[in-house]
């Protein structure tokens, strides 16, 4: 399976621990990912409040490099840059003049016809989903995670085409079968801020901390994210919540590449988990921890047969 790649600005900077757990991931399950050559920042938030047409032409910019690789689906991880490259494809098809514009802009075809894929659409799907299972080294079933979706992977559902809008279950679907207990919980698709962690930082803490406070709540070990910018707001933002709210919540947010490269017997160096702010030792201890069996209807009723003759 080959696919080209995306990874975004996030990716080769402040989220290079899910670059680089991607990686690992895709070539443990045999995906080879080709990185577009000279490929360009998809605008971002930026882009969209300046002009529609910076905001079209940048992201199919990166699509218009797809052609000469002869590779026509591109794995996109970032949850923003996927958000941008389905929505400038939909306006491309909706809008003529706007992609004569962008034809104009970026002096190649739109290719707007190109595959947007999501790493965990294909890893939920035949027949990646079948080979998770046998990879595994590392028993994992002690944790349990809530699988965070944010806003953008989702939504507009209409162009995203990505699993169910309000309730997502794809991360969970994945996760499960490395053998982590995922979770139920209520704020799967919950704003945690967005970009609002540079100029109105106070909502970012107030949003992230109701959806840690979620997952605390159902009993959740981790929160796994897709998004570099979830993964920013919800980890680094927990000393502020400390000084907000008097404690601090102590909850490790992972990517989920990061737990399955974990479940494959990767170490924490190869998954930079050390670049947390918030620390993953005691998910790592527990994790490591041997895990409990339960026992069998047989050895529970001989065990009450024994108290109960006891007494």
């Amino acid at each position: 399976m080959k696919y080209a790649y995306y990874p975004g600005c996030s990716l080769h900077s402040t989220g290079q621990e899910f670059d680089k757990s991607l990686l690992a991931v895709c070539e443990k399950l045999g995906v080879e990912l080709v990185e577009l050559e000279k490929w360009v920042c998809c605008g971002s938030t930026a882009a969209h409040n300046l002009s529609k047409v910076a905001a079209t032409a940048l992201p199919m910019a990166n699509l218009a490099l797809m052609p000469k690789m002869g590779l026509d689906e591109v794995v996109v991880p970032c949850a923003e840059c996927f958000s941008k490259l389905k929505i400038a494809q939909h306006n491309c098809k909706t809008d003529k003049k706007l992609k004569r514009d962008v034809v104009e802009a970026i002096h190649k075809d739109c290719n707007d016809d190109a595959k947007v894929i999501h790493p965990l659409s294909i890893f939920a799907e035949e027949p990646l989903i079948s080979r998770i299972p046998a990879l595994v080294e590392k028993n994992l079933s002690g944790l349990k995670v809530v699988c965070y979706y944010g806003c953008l992977l989702t939504r507009p559902p209409k162009i995203t085409q990505f699993d169910i809008a309000e309730y997502p279950e794809t991360m969970d679907n994945v996760l499960r079968a490395t053998g982590i207990t995922t979770l139920d919980w209520d704020h799967k698709t919950i704003c945690c801020g967005a970009s609002f962690a540079l100029s109105k930082p106070d909502i970012v803490v107030n949003l992230s901390h109701k959806i840690i406070e979620d997952a605390k709540e159902v009993g959740a070990d981790a929160i796994a994210v897709a998004c570099p910018m979830c993964h920013a707001n919800l980890d680094t933002r927990q000393d502020d919540m400390e000084k907000e709210y008097g404690v601090h919540p102590q909850m490790p947010v992972l990517y989920f590449t990061q737990l399955m490269g974990y479940s494959f017997g990767m170490t924490p160096e190869e998954l930079l988990l050390d670049k947390h702010l918030t620390d993953v030792s005691s998910l790592i201890e527990k994790a490591n921890a041997p895990v409990e069996e339960e026992a069998s209807p047989e050895e529970e009723e001989a065990t009450s047969f024994q108290f109960d003759g006891h007494h």
